[in-house]
């Protein structure tokens, strides 16, 4: 039976993207990290891994695939939120919000998208 091993993102800095997602996700690097790879895993034991590789391919707009992360609520989401950015997170004028809208659209210090989830909505 086939399992996920790794989720993972093109990057243009290995270092900066890795210090980035180290502090926004409390993840450490499995091994030494290279100059263009480097595997992130939890701290705190078993968990998604977030493998980061060198990229020379545009950022796109609307990515077909994307890392959501959860916030307990919409404090708990406007929160981490705000901690994202501080860390270098920006926020993406998204132009596909629905009215209702559970989740924030940000992009990390490479540009990638990523949502953050209040899965308290509803």
């Amino acid at each position: 039976m086939l399992r996920v091993g790794s989720v993972v993102l093109g990057v243009s800095d290995v270092p900066r993207a890795a210090a980035f997602w180290m502090e926004a996700l409390g993840y450490v690097p499995r091994e030494e990290m290279e100059d263009d790879w480097v595997v992130l895993v939890p701290a705190e034991g078993a968990g998604v891994q977030l493998a980061l590789g060198l990229s020379e391919t545009p950022v796109q707009e609307h990515p077909r695939i994307h890392l959501d992360l959860y916030a307990g609520d919409a404090v708990d989401q406007a929160t981490e939120v705000e901690r994202l950015v501080s860390l270098g997170a920006q926020r993406v004028d998204w132009d596909l919000y629905p009215d209702d809208a559970d989740f924030v659209v940000l992009a990390d210090p490479e540009g990638n998208r990523f949502c953050v989830i209040d899965t308290g909505h509803h």
